[in-house]
């Protein structure tokens, strides 16, 4: 959930001050951009989008940013550096091997288990 004092961060007037072929990368959360302003700029060759991060997600299969020119499009990957990879994915095996085996770890709310 975004708090609405954090939508629209970046807007028409802040993307015109942007230099020709500056690149605006957005790994954070999509509706801090606007959406339409940005599409504008992209498709005009003004700047170039690198989003990770979209109004909505998936980004629809239509949305004109997935035609856009100068756009690098990602599907909300951008937080997976291999540091996190091997800690996430590292500790949902053990998780599932350790909740098969009947001893759970990580357990978020250890009541929920007592009272079953």
């Amino acid at each position: 959930m975004l708090l609405p004092r954090l939508r629209v961060l970046i807007g028409a007037p802040d993307l015109a001050l942007m230099k020709q072929g500056a690149i605006l990368i957005n790994t954070s959360r999509g509706p801090i951009v606007d959406e339409a302003a940005l599409i504008k700029a992209v498709q005009a060759g003004r700047i170039v989008a690198a989003l990770d991060v979209y109004d909505r997600e998936p980004l629809p299969v239509n949305h004109p940013l997935r035609n856009a020119p100068n756009t690098v499009l990602t599907p909300h990957l951008g937080y997976g550096v291999r540091e996190t990879w091997t800690e996430f994915y590292g500790q949902s095996m053990e998780n599932a091997l350790a909740f098969l085996d009947g001893k759970p770890l990580r357990v978020m709310n250890p009541e929920v288990l007592r009272s079953s």
